[in-house]
């Protein structure tokens, strides 16, 4: 994915804005200080439902979320949805319903949409595309290439959990507790954070495909630094960490839909910590590393056995479809 954005759309769609690689486009607004934030996701996840959500959780979350990944609050979204036919209609209503829950607890609107119906076994089920616009507050200035050694990195609760939530009704598995996907909408935790700490946030990324080395490594390579993490502090839960084991999985590459990683000046860590955990995806937010001036575009990684290795971004996906 990585050689064919590089290779192909950044070559031929290339600017100044896309370049940025960031999670949503920031975009100046002709009057005033502020600015748009703008973005658009697909999703085809298999299946369509699970545990802990479903894709229509799914679609709204994650494009709030990668809105509020620039420091965005979230306002609008539209919907596109393509349905293959002889799709069941109540499990469409599900989805739309699970569409305005979400929605209601993020705070935001449908606006527009467009609805297409394609033949028997030219879609799988039902894909749907969302996006969005938020606005950037004034003096907020959030991206993928604004990691500074020295800046402390957060995560904000347990990894895992949806690549592993995905996986058990994929593949029929069955654990004695069931896992369900962490998917949650992430603006009102990052509104929170960005009020009581302004200017000490520098990066945001949630964790997503490939999981959060990829995400560390995109990081470590858009801001030209290095990155050391301490495995012992990252958050896995006993469940996730016991099917990982038996399916020969490291949780550090399954997504996340309801986590973020945060880049912060290191003298505020503890305290935007401490206000992260007041809101409840963040209840189990944690520092798990910090940024370095050397082994630029590189992740470093301090092993349960006390030895290091270098985190890298995996060969091929280990999970497809799982947003």
């Amino acid at each position: 994915m990585q050689q064919l954005i590089n290779s192909l759309i950044l070559k031929n769609f290339g600017n100044p804005i896309l370049n940025r690689l960031d999670d949503s486009a920031v975009l100046p607004l002709k009057t005033g200080n502020k600015r748009l934030a703008f973005t658009t996701d697909s999703f085809v996840v298999n299946p369509v439902f699970f545990p802990g959500g479903d894709i229509g959780t799914l679609a709204v979350c994650g494009t709030v979320n990668d809105l509020s990944m620039v420091g965005a609050r979230p306002l609008f979204l539209s919907a596109g949805v393509i349905i293959e036919e002889g799709f069941p209609l109540e499990q469409l209503k599900r989805i739309i319903l699970s569409m305005k829950k979400t929605m209601r607890a993020a705070g935001v609107r449908i606006v527009c949409g467009d609805t297409k119906v394609v033949n028997k076994g030219n879609c799988d089920k039902i894909f749907i595309n969302t996006a969005g616009i938020g606005i950037i507050d004034e003096g907020e200035n959030i991206g993928s290439a604004n990691a500074r050694p020295g800046d402390a990195v957060i995560i904000s609760g347990t990894v895992g959990e949806h690549g592993i939530a995905i996986l058990s009704r994929r593949e029929g598995l069955r654990f004695k507790t069931q896992l369900k996907s962490d998917c949650a909408p992430l603006n009102r935790l990052v509104g929170g954070m960005l009020k009581s700490f302004p200017g000490a946030v520098h990066v945001m990324r949630d964790p997503t495909r490939g999981g959060t080395a990829t995400a560390l490594n995109e990081i470590a390579e858009l801001s030209n630094v290095g990155i050391e993490v301490d495995e012992e502090r990252i958050p896995v839960t006993n469940k996730v960490r016991g099917a990982c084991e038996l399916l020969g999985i490291d949780p550090l590459y399954l997504p996340c839909e309801g986590r973020l990683l945060a880049f912060v000046d290191s003298r505020k860590a503890e305290a935007i910590v401490r206000r992260m955990r007041k809101i409840a995806p963040g209840r189990d937010a944690a520092i798990i590393g910090r940024v370095i001036a050397g082994h630029r575009k590189m992740v470093y990684l301090h092993t349960l056995s006390g030895s290091d290795r270098i985190l890298d971004i995996p060969i091929q996906d280990q999970m497809p479809r799982i947003c």
